[in-house]
C-alpha cells in the first residue's frame, strides 16, 4: 500500500545539517496497524509526516497506489491526502471557535468526496459524543477531544489514519479508549501507523517499528 524508498529528509540550519531520516525503507501492507518508536529526536513525526505527503523528502520516493506522491500537483497530493489519509495529533488541532460537529465537518470541503452533516452525526454517535456535537473543545475533557480528532479523520472514510502521540495528554483509561478505536478502524479495513511512547497499543500492533538517528534499528512482532 506505502513504499518508501531510501528516503532521506535534510533541515538545513545555521548550525548545519541535520538528518532527520537515513535512508529509510519501508513497505507498510493494506491493514496493518504499524506503531513506529524511538526516542525524542529520532525522526518519528517526520516520517509520518513524509508518509502523508505533508513533507517531501529531500531524497528517495514514497509510494502509494504505484505512483509516488511526490511527483504530484499540489493539487493532485492535496486531493490525495483529503480522500485516503486522516491524520490524529497529540494536540488535537480543533478550531476553539467552531462546535464539535463543525470541527469534524471540516475536512469536507477538501476533494471530490461529498460529506453530509447526518454523515458526521452518525460518526460522532460511534464515538459516544452524541451530546456534545454542540459543545465548543473548552468545554470537552481531553479524552472527547481526542475522540473529535478521530471523527475528524474519519470522516471521509480514509484508507489510512496517521496519529501522532495520539494519547500524549491522555490518561491510562482515556488512552486505552482512543487506541480501542483505531483499532476498531484497523479491523474495518484501513490502515493504521502510530506514532507512541505509550505501551497500551502494542496488543493490537502487527508490527514495531524503532527509530534511532533518522533510521530503522530493527522491527519486532507484537504478537
Amino acid at each position: 500500500m506505502v513504499l518508501l524508498e531510501n528516503v532521506n529528509k535534510i533541515y538545513r540550519t545555521k548550525q548545519g545539517d541535520i538528518k532527520a531520516l537515513d535512508k529509510v525503507s519501508l513497505h507498510i501492507k493494506e491493514g496493518e496497524f504499524i506503531v513506529i518508536r524511538g526516542p525524542s529526536g529520532s525522526g518519528k513525526t517526520t516520517l509520518l509526516l513524509s508518509i502523508g505527503g505533508m513533507l517531501r523528502p529531500t531524497e528517495g520516493q514514497v509510494i502509494a497506489g504505484k505512483r509516488d506522491i511526490y511527483r504530484m500537483s499540489k493539487k493532485e497530493r492535496a486531493e490525495f491526502r483529503a480522500k485516503n489519509i486522516g491524520f490524529v495529533f497529540q494536540l488535537f488541532h480543533l478550531v476553539p471557535y467552531l462546535n464539535i460537529i463543525e470541527n469534524v465537518l471540516l475536512p469536507a470541503g477538501v476533494g471530490k468526496v461529498q460529506i453530509r452533516s447526518v454523515d458526521a452525526e452518525k460518526l460522532l454517535k460511534r464515538l459516544n459524543l452524541t451530546d456534545r456535537m454542540y459543545h465548543k473543545p473548552f468545554e470537552l475533557s481531553a479524552g472527547e477531544k481526542q475522540r473529535t480528532a478521530i471523527a475528524r479523520a474519519m470522516l471521509k472514510n480514509p484508507r489510512i489514519i496517521l496519529a501522532d502521540e495520539p494519547t500524549g495528554n491522555l490518561d491510562p483509561e482515556n488512552s486505552e479508549e482512543i487506541i480501542s478505536r483505531l483499532a476498531e478502524f484497523r479491523h474495518s479495513g484501513g490502515t493504521v501507523i502510530v506514532v507512541t511512547h505509550g505501551k497500551a497499543v502494542n496488543q493490537y500492533a502487527d508490527r514495531i517499528i524503532y527509530l534511532e538517528k533518522g533510521h530503522i534499528e530493527k522491527f519486532s512482532v507484537s504478537n
